[in-house]
């Protein structure tokens, strides 16, 4: 995700994120980024449109 997409999408932590140090934050925007909160400097995934809702319907079972 490019630093022009991160600044126009603000990252926010995950309503599925629980207070037990697992959580992880969101951006999303055209394409969608996910970080973990206590670790973000190493790496964010990033997936497209299709790929997000995809994964979306997949971890709602």
């Amino acid at each position: 995700m490019s630093q022009q997409n991160r600044a126009s999408a603000p990252w926010h932590k995950s309503s599925y994120s629980s207070g037990a140090h697992n959580c992880v934050e969101v951006s999303e925007g055209s394409l969608t980024g996910m970080r973990d909160t206590q670790n973000r400097d190493q790496g964010t995934l990033t997936f497209d449109s299709a790929e997000w809702h995809a994964f979306l319907g997949s971890a709602k079972g």
